[in-house]
């Protein structure tokens, strides 16, 4: 399933906030979105979806806000119920 993230950084901690269509609203602990916020958002990705981290591939937007990202390791099915249920 590929998802598009919005991050927005310098967060108390990491949670997803809302989603506006396939986007998602993400807030990361992390002082500025770049390179090294993509370890923390990976990693909590993996804890929302309950995938490994290894299955969160950041393919578009590596150092910027807007990102698209990869998610594998679980049915198409499964990871579209978990996006449904966030308001």
């Amino acid at each position: 399933m590929i998802v598009k993230v919005r991050v927005i950084p310098n967060a108390g901690e990491n949670e997803v906030i809302s989603r506006i269509g396939s986007v998602l609203r993400v807030k990361v602990t992390a002082p500025h979105v770049n390179e090294k916020a993509n370890g923390p958002l990976g990693q909590y990705l993996a804890e929302f979806f309950e995938v490994k981290q290894r299955c969160i591939n950041i393919i578009r937007g590596a150092k910027g806000r807007e990102k698209t990202v990869e998610i594998t390791g679980k049915s198409e099915e499964s990871l579209k119920r978990v996006m449904e249920a966030i308001p």
